[in-house]
């Protein structure tokens, strides 16, 4: 069984993604971020950096005491070791996987997460920001629509890539950007969109209380005015 720390975002995404794809049982741990459930004790423990998802995995491959892993990427690499499934057995396939890995978590996620904020939840319009982050995006986006030009997936069949960089494009509207524009992405996008597991993944948000009672601007407040005060 795998405890799922998750909240109904990109990163919670590419999780309950992967586990569906690859059959685990898992429980998903609700995580309201806009309430500040992140900086609960018992949520540090496992997750020090005060964000989601994050899992406890309580029958690790060595059959010893459970396992935490934080930061979805960390997770990804993680759980597709433990399955041996949707990372490549053979090494150049193996580090292209991970190269992709990687430039979602320090390009197409930061990025994109910029260009969320700046455009979508800024309480006054930065024109400057909001240029530079989608413009960013949308060369970002040319690049993975380069790299699908002749592949249906990032690095040989569907992996961990491919998980972690999709929930990124899916509020590609948010990010002012048109996927006509990309034609091999939108392909890509559309092929792992109509796959059974993304649609049972994606239907996990249904589950959760999203907490429509929650008060915006104290979840503003907490989501967006961390500073050092806030690691506890």
């Amino acid at each position: 069984m795998i405890d799922l720390y998750y909240w109904t975002t990109p990163n919670g995404h590419k999780i309950t993604m992967f586990l569906e794809e690859a059959g685990l049982e898992y429980r998903v741990i609700p995580i309201n971020i806009g309430t500040g459930a992140q900086f609960e004790p018992e949520f540090l423990k496992i997750a020090p950096n005060n964000r989601i998802p994050a899992i406890v995995d309580h029958q690790p491959a060595d059959q010893g005491e459970p396992i935490s892993v934080f930061e979805s990427g960390a997770i990804l690499q993680y759980l597709a070791e433990k399955t041996g499934q949707f990372l490549p057995q053979d090494s150049r396939q193996r580090v292209q996987v991970m190269e992709w890995l990687f430039w979602q978590m320090a390009g197409l996620g930061p990025m994109a997460g910029q260009n969320h904020h700046f455009n979508v939840y800024a309480p006054e319009p930065i024109p400057y920001a909001q240029d530079r982050y989608i413009r960013e995006t949308g060369r970002l986006y040319g690049v993975l629509n380069r790299r699908l030009q002749d592949r249906d997936y990032i690095v040989g069949d569907y992996s961990i890539a491919d998980m972690a960089c999709y929930p990124w494009i899916v509020s590609h509207k948010n990010q002012k950007q048109d996927l006509n524009d990309f034609p091999n992405l939108k392909a890509w996008f559309e092929r792992i969109q109509q796959r059974p597991a993304t649609q049972r993944a994606y239907a996990v948000v249904e589950q959760i209380d999203t907490g429509s009672e929650v008060d915006a601007a104290e979840a503003h407040r907490i989501l967006y005015g961390q500073d050092a005060s806030s690691v506890r």
